[in-house]
């Protein structure tokens, strides 16, 4: 286990194998991973460890008619399919300054859910030029409900729950991040 300040509870018994995946495609169809065709030990893999997830600074920039306010997190980058359809699943506490972002390899229709997430998550739909375009607050854990951007998004941004009822964050904010290297 590492030393960072969140912890990742086991995968239960089968979760991996009735886990459906974490992202729905563009069209809001899910693709569910339950065992046509994929080997036993792929199914039954345990989550991947968040310290192997690339990892990197992300501003969130908020203006109102008090000023301008900058907001950092560190977020950890989900740039593969396998991270990105693990996400946040797991994760059974998530400090105020952390997050994970999932930049999307070309903008669409992006649609989130909460399967496996023992914590509820506030998501921010960020469109190509880096403004939020919708939020989510407090996503309810382990729901599989769809959660959608409604309008194509370049990256998901995930914070903590509450986070964005805390700092004030509103659609029109401007987020931005340095990709990590590789």
């Amino acid at each position: 286990m590492s030393s960072l300040p969140y912890r990742v509870r086991p995968t239960p018994p089968g979760a991996a194998s009735r886990a459906l995946a974490r992202r729905a495609c563009a069209g809001g169809a899910l693709f569910a991973i339950l065992g046509a065709g994929a080997p036993a030990a792929a199914q039954e893999s345990p989550p991947l460890e968040l310290s192997s997830f690339p990892s990197t600074t992300l501003e969130v920039v908020h203006r109102d008619p008090h000023g301008v306010r900058r907001y950092p997190f560190q977020v950890w980058v989900a740039d593969t399919p396998a991270r990105a359809e693990q996400g946040l699943m797991f994760v059974s506490d998530l400090p105020e300054s952390r997050g994970m972002v999932f930049p999307l390899p070309a903008p669409r229709v992006e649609t989130m859910w909460m399967k496996n997430t023992y914590i509820e998550l506030d998501m921010l739909f960020i469109r190509t030029d880096g403004r939020v375009l919708k939020i989510i607050e407090r996503a309810h854990p382990l729901s599989e409900e769809l959660l959608s951007s409604g309008e194509p998004v370049s990256a998901v941004l995930e914070l903590r729950g509450g986070e964005v009822q805390r700092l004030g964050l509103k659609p029109g904010d401007t987020v931005t991040w340095k990709k990590p290297a590789s």
